[in-house]
Parts: C-alpha cells; structure tokens; sequence
C-alpha cells in the first residue's frame, strides 16, 4: 500500500494505492486517518482509484476511520472507486454508510464552505 497526502484549501485528499488488505495497507489506512485528525483536518476525501482489491479488514478500517472522523466532527468522503472494491463495499452492506464520488472535484466542492 502506497499512501500520498495532499492538500486542497481546507480539505485535505489521501490518494491511496494497492491493496487495503490484513497485512498490506489495513493499518496505514488507520495511521494515516489518525494523523490527519490529530492535524485538526475536518475534511478528508480518500481517493481509492489506485486501490485494486479490499478484505474485510480493509472494510474494517474505512469503517473505522470513517466513524473516528464523525465522532470528532470531521467528513470523509471516497473518491473514484473500482468496481471491485465497489462490489466489496456494497456487498458488506457498507456503501450506504459512505458519501461517494465519481470525481474528485465533486467530493471537493460536496463539503460545505
């Protein structure tokens, strides 16, 4: 797994690529979310793009950033999924929970100013 922070004004975008699996990417996933809180970001879009297969731990970790971020009253979005990891995400009942864009720009411009 191969993570890129960059920043956009005031929301701050993780481009992720690889896998979000056990033992290849789950826990950077978790590390990197709780840096860019601890930093005091409160909107976050992860760029999934790159991300080419996700397990159930991988899930468990977007989940878990996902609900570190809402308790602190920060905003993640996902970006430009695959198809497979759509599927993945869909399939674990876990989609609905998520606010999801084709384009990176549309996650940008969803966050309120």
């Amino acid at each position: 797994m191969h993570v890129d922070v960059r920043k956009a004004g005031e929301i701050i975008i993780v481009d992720m690529a690889g896998n979000l699996v056990l033992g290849d990417g789950e826990e950077m996933l978790g590390e990197v979310m709780a840096e860019v809180l601890a930093e005091g970001w409160k909107k976050i879009v992860l760029n999934l793009s790159k991300v080419s297969r996700l397990d159930s731990s991988g899930i468990g970790e977007l989940v878990a950033a996902w609900k570190q971020a809402r308790k602190i009253g920060a905003s993640v979005k996902l970006v430009r999924l695959g198809d497979r990891v759509k599927h993945t995400l869909h399939l674990s009942q876990v989609l609905p929970l998520l606010e999801v864009y084709e384009q990176e720009a549309d996650a940008v411009a969803s966050f309120p100013d």
